[in-house]
């Protein structure tokens, strides 16, 4: 009992030099480029009711759901989505304002991964959210911006891959299965797993809805995926998204991310509030998804704002891994200032005027100038400045 006094709870970390240092610069490329294109910061509460998740249609699931409860034995639940308390804000204290409004957002998120390997419960995201704005021109803009996120906060190559959350969810309903049957069809084809998916489909009548949901999984690449797919749909709201997504893509191509970009019928995303085009990020150096997002039109209606949204969320700690394998270090300062005895007071102040000509720079802790050179030897500080009446370098 006592050993946890030294150590942090399951899926929670610290953050020493290196990692902390990487994270921020993370952090302000982003915000300066969100900030940038229009896109006003807001911070939600750590804590949510437990109603106001559950209203978004379950979109996370119950068990992955931090809980505890007020004072008054109300149930509550650790933030554990940025979209979903920014539904909420907007549908009530920004009901007065001017749409389409641009948001983003700087902070972290808590979900249950049950000790699954590589899992953090605690995550740190940035993201933007454009609340108020349908259509295809908006959803290139976005796309196009988590495009520019990606180059920002990436000294390599990146990937963006884009789907659409109709083409699974029109299929899905021409299927006779449950509610349940559904989420694990979905789980299937999100993990990619195609065996046990086609057990599941084996146990239904084979039609062309199966064969099309059984390719799904494998349907990823250029238009040609598109192609494959289009001759066993007949439901109108697959067919329309197969067209947005052909438009989309050329559109994206167009602006030179030709190379980048990937359609992958398979995303079928795990929060099911997504209503139209979906898509992810990944960095050069990771298997890990970097970005995530999609569109939202029927969220913020469960709050009484009915309006159409589409953001997205970069998840900074997969990043800064990275970034660390790259050769983030942490930094060294350029100067080592030493006060002798009696002028600790003009060291402080020399010290102020370097930092305004940009200089980095440490103030000496120690008694004696040995040991504050000790001290810049073994940090690899390069210069020491001496405050005294016989200044010396």
């Amino acid at each position: 009992m006592q050993q946890t006094i030294f150590t942090t709870p399951s899926g929670m970390q610290d953050l020493l030099f290196e990692e902390s240092r990487a994270r921020r610069e993370v952090e302000k490329k982003l915000t300066d480029l969100f900030s940038g294109r229009g896109f006003a910061e807001v911070m939600t509460a750590g804590m949510e009711f437990y109603r106001t998740v559950a209203a978004s249609s379950a979109a996370m699931p119950e068990e992955e759901l931090y809980k505890l409860t007020d004072t008054r034995g109300r149930l509550l639940v650790a933030r554990p989505d940025n979209t979903i308390p920014i539904a909420r804000m907007v549908a009530t204290r920004l009901r007065g304002e001017t749409f389409p409004v641009r948001l983003y957002y700087a902070q972290n998120v808590y979900t249950l991964n049950h000790g699954l390997y590589g899992h953090r419960d605690e995550e740190f995201q940035v993201g933007v959210e454009l609340l108020g704005a349908g259509g295809a021109k908006a959803d290139l803009e976005m796309i196009a911006l988590a495009a520019s996120a990606m180059k920002a906060c990436s000294a390599g190559d990146f990937r963006l891959e884009i789907g659409h959350a109709d083409v699974f969810n029109s299929l899905i309903t021409e299927l006779s299965v449950s509610e349940e049957d559904r989420a694990a069809i979905r789980v299937l084809i999100e993990n990619k797993n195609y065996a046990a998916l086609n057990t599941a489909l084996d146990a239904l009548e084979e039609s062309d809805a199966v064969r099309a949901i059984r390719l799904l999984p494998r349907l990823f690449g250029g238009e040609e995926v598109l192609d494959t797919l289009r001759p066993l749909i007949t439901n109108a709201a697959a067919l329309s998204a197969l067209e947005s997504l052909s438009s989309l893509y050329r559109s994206l191509v167009s602006l030179g991310l030709g190379e980048q970009l990937m359609i992958d019928l398979g995303m079928v995303h795990r929060n099911n509030y997504y209503t139209g085009v979906i898509f992810r990020g990944y960095l050069e150096g990771s298997g890990e998804t970097v970005l995530s997002g999609g569109r939202y039109d029927n969220l913020l209606a469960r709050y009484g704002a009915d309006m159409p949204a589409i953001g997205f969320a970069i998840h900074v700690d997969s990043v800064t891994k990275v970034l660390q394998t790259q050769g983030a270090s942490r930094p060294v300062p350029q100067v080592l200032i030493h006060a002798d005895c009696g002028f600790e007071t003009a060291a402080l102040a020399e010290a102020e005027a370097m930092l305004a000509d940009g200089v980095i720079c440490e103030v000496s802790p120690f008694e004696t100038a040995e040991e504050a050179r000790a001290y810049a030897e073994a940090r690899g500080i390069s210069r020491l400045w001496t405050v005294g009446e016989e200044a010396a370098e």
